[in-house]
This record gives C-alpha cells, structure tokens and sequence, in this order.
C-alpha cells in the first residue's frame, strides 16, 4: 500500500480513536445498483452528520471511479468544496457510464484528516 493510501480512513480499517468517527466523518454514497450504458443518473454523496464550524468541519468530497478494464485509474468525476459554517457536506452529481466499476468517494475533515468509502456499479 502506499503511503497516502495507509492514510485514508475506512470503516474496515479505522483502529482506536478513529473508531469512534467512522460514522460521521466516512462519505456515504447513495446510486443505484444498475444503470443503463450511456444513460444519465444521479449520486449523492454526504458526510455526517458532523460539525461544521470553522475549527471542524468536512472541507471537501472528491468522487472517484474505477472503471473496469480500463489501464489507469480512477477516474477523478468532481471535488466539491464546501466553506465552514455556510455549506453542508452533501452534494448531487448526474453521470453516465459506458462501463461497470466502483465510485470512491474521499472526504477531508481539517481534525480528523482523509476517509473513504466506495460502491459498486454495474452498468447494463
């Protein structure tokens, strides 16, 4: 593993203290299952609930995908940055895929650095 990747925060991976933040600092990603090749969807991707002042909050969401088969990966769709205070750590994407793969998405938290959490997608 690399070293940033021995960085980023999972629910399987997370040991001691870091326990206790997975469920309000790991991204949750809500997309369907299946989709259509070349058909339009949405993902939302949110964190928490978690505070949101300008000593702690989520700073940005960045989503991923992993596409199979292809020879380099992921594929960055979008980074979202969020201001302390005036914006919440959810957002909404429409995509459209020609291939299965996996979303990631990556969250900052300014206290509690990086996590991760990803979901399958089949494309039909």
């Amino acid at each position: 593993m690399s070293e940033l990747g021995s960085l980023i925060y999972t629910p399987q991976r997370a040991g001691g203290e870091a326990v206790s933040k997975v469920e309000s600092h790991t991204p949750r990603i809500q997309a369907p299952d299946k989709v259509g090749k070349n058909t339009v969807f949405k993902v939302r991707v949110e964190v928490g609930p978690h505070p949101n002042t300008v000593e702690h909050s989520i700073r940005w969401v960045e989503l991923y995908f992993k596409e199979d088969g292809r020879a380099f990966n992921p594929v960055l769709l979008g980074r979202f940055v969020f201001e302390p205070v005036y914006a919440e750590p959810a957002v909404e994407v429409s995509l459209k895929l020609g291939k299965s793969g996996r979303l990631i998405g990556v969250a900052y938290c300014n206290l509690h650095g990086l996590w991760e959490s990803s979901k399958d997608i089949k494309v039909e």
